[in-house]
């Protein structure tokens, strides 16, 4: 069937952190005289988030009520920090978080995006994210380059939940088949999408994934290939 849709992630597949998420907390641990390397602060933040709950007091995962928590539970719980600083370590990292200097755009992302739209293509964003998502791609100049932005804290879903991709071609207003998912988990991407009857591909900068998993891309380059492939002959 044609391909009439394309999908995508936006962490770590379209946008990527300058520096990581890690250092960033990492630094603002330091700032407070906490002797701290970032694969210890990443281990801090990958335990927090299995901790928490996808939903605390009714705010959903990656709002900023979700997040306050998040922050408490490791910079207090974990590191000691005063519940006092939990104010004014929040506003500095969802500050941080909110600024497009934080982040860049891979290599042939803004190309990739205005080739699909030349050619005819829905194009929406599908992101487990914070609700500074819409304004981030605002002023990153993308969101000229999309038709719409589906944000899990907005939505009150998250990947892999196949309501999130029905929801996706819906707006597009195509059918599973004639859509594309590109993401970089395999998990909440491609099986996320699959299940949905979407074809997926996986975005694996980090070439850390198994490559007999397909299909699989190391950049976007190499997805505008599988996108132009698919076009050509369905």
């Amino acid at each position: 069937m044609a391909l009439k849709a394309i999908f995508i992630d936006v962490g770590n597949t379209l946008l990527y952190e300058k520096p990581s998420r890690f250092e960033i907390y990492a630094e603002r641990a330091r700032a407070r005289d906490l002797r701290l390397e970032t694969s210890a602060m990443r281990g801090l933040m990958h335990r927090a988030h299995r901790e928490l709950p996808r939903e605390i007091g009714g705010a959903f995962r990656y709002s900023d009520l979700w997040f306050n928590s998040y922050i408490e539970r490791i910079f207090h719980d974990y590191l000691g920090i005063l519940k006092t600083e939990m104010a004014p370590l929040r506003e500095e990292l969802f500050g941080r978080f909110s600024d497009p200097a934080t982040f860049g755009v891979f290599d042939g992302g803004i190309e990739m995006l205005e080739e699909w739209r030349a050619r005819g293509l829905k194009i929406g964003i599908v992101s487990n994210w914070s609700a500074r998502l819409p304004g981030l791609l605002d002023r990153l100049g993308l969101s000229e380059r999309v038709d719409f932005v589906l944000c899990s804290a907005l939505e009150r879903l998250e990947k892999p939940d196949t309501v999130l991709f029905e929801r996706a071609l819906q707006r597009a207003g195509v059918r599973p088949d004639e859509a594309l998912h590109a993401g970089d988990d395999f998990e909440k991407d491609v099986l996320g999408a699959q299940r949905a009857g979407i074809r997926a591909v996986l975005v694996d900068h980090a070439r850390r994934a198994d490559p007999s998993r397909t299909p699989r891309v190391e950049n976007l380059f190499e997805l505008r290939e599988v996108v132009a492939g698919l076009m050509q002959h369905g």
